[in-house]
């Protein structure tokens, strides 16, 4: 498997997982397709949200311009399960910690020694933390544009139903059976690629795994619900 080893392009002011998170792009150029979704591809993601109620893996992140310049590149673990929980670490190219805990969505930048809260109810739902995590249902929040496969991996590519989103498209690899790549396109053609490794499904994971207490001396701002 390919590894990146990370770097830092600069420190963005907005936090890192922002992409992982709410932004979207595409393997391949967006269009529509002339025939509908592959229903082999389209099934494949349906049976994999279905029976999955935990997954955990190590995440390679890289974030392109519109002109395919390196914006940044990051990595780090995550944890999901379902309902509504979520762990998101970033260990480089800075410490942060995105963590959903069925109620509150925490950030937390470790350097910054800053931490903002938000009601989980009120984060985009056509999201791929939120598609992943349950919290968002696959046929209300998103069309099928297409599926295909390419380099040995089946694509599906979604796109937001809502008018509104910060985000084009979604589109999600399988590697055999296993869930390896995300591939995001924002509304500024900015384009995201996370490679996921070591990924392991349905394991026990206790609900205060994603509990977040806030360290003393942290700036918190917003209120948890």
């Amino acid at each position: 498997m390919r590894r990146h080893r990370p770097q830092s392009i600069e420190r963005v002011s907005a936090p890192i997982f922002l992409t992982a998170l709410l932004l979207a792009c595409s393997p391949a150029s967006a269009q529509s397709p002339e025939e509908p979704p592959s229903i082999e591809g389209l099934d494949q993601l349906r049976q994999f949200l279905d029976a999955t109620q935990t997954l955990q893996a190590d995440f390679y992140q890289e974030l392109l311009g519109p002109d395919g310049e390196v914006i940044e590149l990051a990595s780090g673990a995550l944890s999901i399960k379902r309902p509504g929980r979520f762990l998101w670490r970033y260990t480089e190219p800075v410490e942060q910690v995105v963590i959903a805990d069925g109620t509150n969505l925490w950030i937390y930048d470790v350097e910054l020694e800053q931490a903002t809260v938000t009601l989980l109810e009120d984060v985009a739902a056509a999201s791929p933390a939120m598609l992943l995590s349950g919290e968002a249902a696959l046929d209300e929040e998103f069309d099928v544009i297409e599926s295909f496969e390419a380099d040995d991996v089946r694509w599906v590519r979604l796109a937001p139903k809502a008018e509104a989103s910060d985000f084009r498209q979604i589109v999600i690899g399988f590697r055999g059976e296993i869930l390896s790549q995300l591939w995001l396109l924002d509304s500024l053609d900015q384009r995201t690629s996370i490679e996921l490794v070591d990924l392991e499904v349905n394991l026990d994971l206790a609900d205060t795994l994603f509990d977040f207490q806030p360290p003393s001396g942290v700036d918190v701002i917003g209120d948890a619900g």
